[in-house]
Formats: structure tokens, sequence, C-alpha cells
């Protein structure tokens, strides 16, 4: 008897007892968001990773003439120097032009003609074996330059830390997401057994274990959940798809590179909800019924 009753779920927990399609709307918006954000930081901890990469393969190198000597020429000697030190790839000193360039969309063009500009080197170093900044400083005052080198560690540093930062700020919303998606559940279980406490009494007198009734909620809410999260997980995937689309090779934009393996790691969306939704159906079912023994 009670095998049959189990297996005719649909009659004995009729979905509207408990508020079921509001949960599942519930879990399905609680995924899709979930998924924004996992995606979201995937490409902000990938766009940080790839600044790094970038500080860590470039050096800056700021020279101060000699009396007697211009700027273009000590620069231009220092570019000739750094350009044999081991793990160095490529030394060129920046030209005034070059350097009005990068200004100019932050000065304009009506003071550059009349401001003072340094004198520049742009090292990149090996990425295998980069030239340290010792190594670079220590060629320059062989050579009898004045020079300082910034290898864009301080830069680094803060991207690196970044990264660190949104790393724990996505973990953080995962948790949070699936603390929500646990009490809408719990709730709606609570909800479910109050309005078949005849049900389950009968289930109790037949001889079922507590377990097995619990394990009707149990497979109820999983599979609820598991078709919401599905439902939430498209969603996302959907918008991704389209904003892939629309940014071209480099995602949303180069900032925030979004690629397709990103898509498919939410596909794991639907099973973690469900897991959740089991765990808490579970836990609620059997400390409710036996609260009543």
């Amino acid at each position: 008897m009670i095998g049959r009753l189990a297996g005719r779920r649909a009659g004995i927990l009729p979905r509207e007892a408990g508020g079921e399609p509001w949960l599942a709307a519930v879990i399905a918006v609680l995924c899709c968001l979930a998924c924004l954000a996992a995606a979201g930081a995937l490409a902000a901890d990938r766009a940080a990773h790839g600044w790094a990469r970038s500080l860590r393969a470039e050096a800056t190198v700021q020279v101060r003439p000699r009396v007697g000597e211009s700027g273009a020429t000590a620069a231009a000697r220092a570019a000739e120097t750094l350009a044999g030190v081991a793990g160095v790839e490529e030394a060129e000193a920046l030209d005034r032009e070059a350097a009005e360039a990068l200004l100019r969309p932050w000065l304009g063009d009506a003071v550059l003609p009349d401001l003072p500009l340094p004198h520049l080197v742009t090292v990149r170093l090996d990425p295998e074996q980069p030239a340290s900044a010792v190594s670079l400083s220590r060629a320059l005052a062989e050579a009898g330059l004045d020079a300082t080198v910034d290898d864009h560690s301080l830069w680094r540093a803060e991207v690196e830390r970044s990264a660190g930062l949104i790393t724990v700020l996505a973990g953080a919303a995962f948790l949070l997401t699936a603390g929500a998606a646990a009490a809408a559940v719990v709730y709606a279980t609570r909800a479910g057994m109050a309005a078949q406490a005849q049900v389950i009494a009968i289930l109790s007198l037949n001889g079922a274990s507590d377990a097995r009734i619990a394990g009707l909620y149990q497979r109820r809410y999983g599979l609820l959940a598991a078709g919401a999260g599905a439902a939430g997980a498209l969603v996302a995937m959907a918008a991704l798809s389209l904003l892939r689309f629309l940014g071209g090779s480099d995602g949303i934009t180069p900032a925030l590179p979004v690629v397709w393996s990103d898509i498919v790691v939410l596909s794991s969306c639907p099973v973690l909800a469900a897991t959740v939704a089991v765990v808490a159906a579970r836990l609620t079912a059997l400390a409710r019924l036996r609260g009543h023994d």
C-alpha cells in the first residue's frame, strides 16, 4: 500500500497545497541571478589576471639626460642598452609624438605643446624568463645613464588583489543565493506538510517510516528545484550568449571578456539547485515528523 501511495505522488502531495508554482518561480529567478553573477565573476577574474600578465611582461624606464645630452639621445641610448639585457625582448624609446598621443585623451591639445614630458623607454620582457628591475637598473647604471625603472609591480599587486576580492565576493554571492533557495524550500516543505497532515497521519498508520515520508518531499522538491534551476540557467545562458554575440571576439567588452566556456559551466546549476532542495526538504521533513512523535 505504501508503494502504491508513493507512486502516486501527485495525488498525495498536490502542488497547490505547498505553493509550489511560486516556489519554482523563486528558485528559477535565484538560479538565473546566481548564473549571471558567476559568469560576471569569471569574466572579471579573467580580465584581472590578463591585466596582471600584461603588466608583468612590460616595464617602463624614465631617463634623465645628463648635462650636454638631449633627452631623445639619452632615451635612445637607454633603449639600445636595455635591448641587450637577458630577459628583454624589445626596448623602444618613446618619442614626444607618441607621448602626446597617450596624454591627449586626458589633457586635450591646448596644453600639450608647452607641457614638459619625461623621456621614457618602453620595455617588453620575455614572458618565460623576464628580466628583473634590478638587472635593468644595473645595466643602465653601467652604461652611465641616470634612469628609474618601473616594473609595474605596484599596479600588478593591486590588480591581483582585486582578482582575489572578486573571487571572495562571487563565493559570498553563491552562498547567499543557495541560502535563499534553501530557505524557500524549507518554508514550502513546512507549508506542504501542514496542509497534508492527514495524509501524513494515514501513511504513518500504514507503516510508513519517517524516512519514507520525508523521501516523498525530498524527491518532489528536488525534481522541482532541478526543473526551476534548468529554466533559470537557460535564461542566463541565453542572455550571456546574446552578449557574447554582440561583444564580438572580446565578449561584452575587452575589460569584461565572456567566453563560451563560461556558459557551459552554468549547466551545473540545475544539479546544485536540486542538491540544495533535497537536503533542505529532507532535514525539514524529518525534523517536523520527529517533533510530532
